[in-house]
């Protein structure tokens, strides 16, 4: 998946907790989340404002939340499992090896996220 393509998924899918995203899914959308952010700090840093920075989060948590989710998933977790963030330290190496492990065969949360679906499904 592109980066175009794993922005656009995102958005496309904004809310949606099922399914499945694969790794580049999830590390371009945390690349593009990272360089929004970079860019409303820096024009808040040169208005002197917050504002625009706090619309960019409100804007881009629930889309990243679902990527997280469905990343999960593929990774054959439970969405649940992104609660263990809030252990400090341990629970973020626990969720980076979780981000990192590559794609499980078909499970039950969907078929692979790269595989296209068949004309007619």
């Amino acid at each position: 998946m592109s980066f175009s393509e794993a922005v656009s998924d995102g958005f496309a899918k904004y809310v949606v907790f099922s399914g499945r995203s694969s790794r580049s899914a999830y590390w371009y959308w945390t690349l593009f989340a990272a360089l929004v952010y970079t860019a409303t700090l820096l024009i808040d840093s040169i208005l002197g404002t917050g504002f625009i920075y706090l619309i960019a989060a409100v804007a881009l948590f629930l889309p990243g939340l679902a990527v997280l989710i469905r990343r999960l998933h593929d990774a054959d977790h439970s969405g649940w499992w992104v609660l263990i963030s809030f252990f400090p330290l341990i629970g973020f190496i626990v969720l980076i090896v979780f981000l990192v492990t590559p794609s499980k065969p078909a499970n039950k949360w969907g078929d692979g996220p790269d595989t296209p679906v068949a004309a007619g499904a």
